[in-house]
Parts: structure tokens; C-alpha cells; sequence
């Protein structure tokens, strides 16, 4: 997915951390290994974590997820209804069960915990006990980078390696 020219403009926060951690492509591979280990489809990962995207107010997953899954070849109503998805017609049950765990982790409940037995339960009688870490460290991979999508704030549409500014320094002290 290519950048409009109205997005040349943009820059990032900080630069690519890659410059400072190289270790974090290793750790961005490994999980993404972990959660593609066939225990849930692919696409139920990218719509949770499209829905993460959303839930957290980032542009730049939100951006990025859509691509990946147009890429992966989901419909346009799919990835669309995925913020309404509750009322949408286009999910399965174990979807569904998947974008409201999503939903809980990243949402606080003032008034208990955010993942009841309940809805443990639901997302058991749809995934065994791998497909469960499997969706649990969907999430995680998520919520791992959310404050740098937040925070660095790399301009979303850019392919990895080239989302941040070159040369970018942060100029708050």
C-alpha cells in the first residue's frame, strides 16, 4: 500500500527504533511465527488486531491491518463492519468470540473483570487450549506495539522500514 501525495508530508515522532533495538524485528518475528502456528485462521488474528487498532485510536494499525487483510483477500464489508462487528452479519461465532475478547482486554470494566468466566467460556467452546495462547499472543503482539504506534507515531500506509523519518530526533527534552 502506497502512501497518497497528500501524505508526503507526514512525519514520524521518532525515528525507526530498529536503529536503536535491532533485537525488536527479532521479537516481531518470533510472535508473528508464534500466532501463525495454524491454530487459528489468519484472518481472525488480523481482524482482532484490527479491532485493537480501532479500539486504541490508532490510525497507523488501523491503516495497517486493513491492508494486510485486503491483501489477504477479505471483503470490503468484512473489514468494514469489523468496528460494528456485533451487529454485522459477516462473522462467525468464533470470530465474533474472538473480536469481544479483543474487546475486553483493551477495555476497562469498572464494574468487574475484563474477562469474565463467561465469556472464557464462549471462547473455549470455540478454540482449544492452543488456539487460545494462540489468540491470547495475537493480542499481546497488539497491545506490544500500541504505545510505539502511539507514541513514535510511524506514518501509517508506508511499508516497515520506511514508516518512520529518516534522521527523525526527538525534539522534547
Amino acid at each position: 500500500m502506497s502512501a497518497p501525495a497528500e501524505q508526503d508530508d507526514l512525519r514520524s515522532r521518532l525515528p525507526d527504533p530498529a536503529q536503536f533495538f535491532p533485537e525488536l524485528g527479532t521479537i516481531a518475528v518470533a510472535i508473528t511465527k508464534a500466532t501463525r502456528n495454524g491454530s487459528i485462521p489468519h484472518t481472525t488474528i488480523g481482524l482482532v488486531q484490527l479491532r485493537a487498532g480501532q479500539i486504541v485510536g490508532s490510525t497507523y494499525h488501523t491503516v495497517r491491518q486493513t491492508g494486510l487483510l485486503r491483501n489477504a483477500g477479505e471483503t470490503e464489508e468484512r473489514i468494514t463492519a469489523v468496528a460494528s462487528w456485533r451487529d454485522a452479519p459477516y462473522f462467525t461465532d468464533a470470530e465474533r468470540v474472538a473480536l469481544e475478547l479483543a474487546e475486553a482486554v483493551l477495555t476497562p470494566n469498572p464494574s468487574g473483570e475484563r474477562v469474565p468466566d463467561e465469556l472464557y467460556a464462549r471462547a473455549s467452546a470455540h478454540y482449544d487450549d492452543k488456539a487460545l495462547w494462540t489468540l491470547t499472543l495475537a493480542i499481546s503482539q497488539i497491545c506490544f506495539f500500541i504505545p510505539v504506534a502511539l507514541i513514535a507515531k510511524p506514518i501509517p500506509g508506508r511499508p516497515l522500514g520506511k514508516n518512520y523519518t529518516p534522521g527523525q530526533t526527538s525534539t522534547v527534552r
